[in-house]
């Protein structure tokens, strides 16, 4: 298959918004359902995604740079084909995004893009953009620490994400399946037993990195992805995995990498402590979660997820960004010069 976010994606590696809006134009149908991340949500049309997002974001950074680390193409087991895209927006934050305060250095904000594709043509986006990792570059961020590691999460170990080897129908039906099995037995824990349930050790690279969106981090290994991760989630959220009626999952791989998307792809309720310095509220919530994984000899080695975290402080009644223009009201703003 062509890819139709090629030459749109190649116009924004070199800094031109102005030739990547024609060519999304160009690439999509007109009626293309964009999703993005809160709090830009559902947009009806490329024009309309670009103007909405993409626009404020090249203001905000006037020398902006796409840069891609992981590309993906499949079909998922609905029979859609899908584009999945890994990477990050980079260049020197000069003025105000969604009035996160701009440093005057380079920045960058991590996206995971997922683009359907019918008869050559861009129909669905659905997308998250790591705005909170432009407020901590910022010192905006206004909510609870991370746990694990902030940082820019790395391109691929083996430096293949964007060209390697062709693969068979097989293998991406193999190693597509090793993710689904693992997610299978995730979800056992807690409802039917301990974390040995889960079966870590068969399905994870004893060194396995795990690239968590902003707000969560970065974990090392089993240990470090509980911790980090997975302790605080389904101490807050042990229902998760109870509503499968209510999301959907498009799963897809292509070689080595496996890719899923879905809008919304979790269900759960925030109880007990709460999560990320939320209080419980006992309210069930939705939660976007894109998320790519590298399979090395059978077993996950990188694993890249972006949740839609502004969202969940969405639905249960905090305005993240309302509470970073309290927080950052008494900075002065920067005052640097153009390049």
């Amino acid at each position: 298959m062509t890819d139709p976010t090629a030459k749109y994606r190649e116009a924004l590696y070199h800094c031109d918004p102005a030739t990547a809006r024609a060519e999304l134009v160009s690439a999509s149908a007109e009626d293309a359902k964009m999703r993005l991340s809160y709090p830009f949500e559902t947009m009806d049309g490329p024009a309309a995604f670009f103007d909405a997002a993409l626009v404020p974001l090249s203001q905000a950074i006037p020398d902006l740079e796409r840069r891609d680390t992981i590309h993906t193409q499949g079909t998922c087991q609905n029979g859609h084909v899908w584009v999945g895209l890994c990477g990050y927006y980079t260049g020197t934050f000069l003025h105000p995004f969604l009035d996160i305060p701009p440093t005057g250095r380079m920045a960058h904000m991590r996206f995971h893009e997922f683009y359907r594709v019918e008869a050559g043509k861009i129909v669905e986006m659905q997308a998250i953009w790591d705005i909170p990792e432009l407020m901590m570059q910022a010192g905006a961020w206004p909510m609870a620490p991370s746990l694990g590691r902030e940082w820019l999460a790395p391109a691929p170990a083996t430096q293949d994400g964007l060209n390697r080897s062709a693969s068979t129908s097989d293998q991406n039906a193999a190693n597509c399946q090793i993710v689904i099995d693992m997610l299978e037995h995730m979800i056992k824990h807690p409802s039917q037993g301990g974390p040995e349930v889960m079966e870590l050790d068969r399905f994870w690279h004893r060194h396995f990195s795990w690239y968590g969106p902003a707000g969560i981090g970065t974990g090392r290994g089993a240990s470090g992805f509980r911790d980090i991760h997975q302790i605080p989630f389904l101490a807050a959220m042990p229902d998760r995995g109870q509503y499968e009626d209510e999301i959907t999952h498009h799963f897809f791989a292509d070689g080595p990498y496996v890719a899923v998307t879905g809008w919304p792809n979790m269900a759960q309720s925030v109880l007990n402590d709460g999560w990320m310095g939320i209080a419980p509220s006992g309210k069930k919530i939705t939660m976007r979660s894109l998320d790519f994984w590298r399979i090395e000899n059978g077993l996950i080695r990188e694993n890249w997820v972006l949740v839609d975290i502004l969202s969940v402080y969405a639905q249960l009644g905090v305005d993240v960004l309302a509470r970073m223009r309290e927080f950052n009201k008494m900075k002065p703003p920067y005052q640097g010069r153009t390049p």
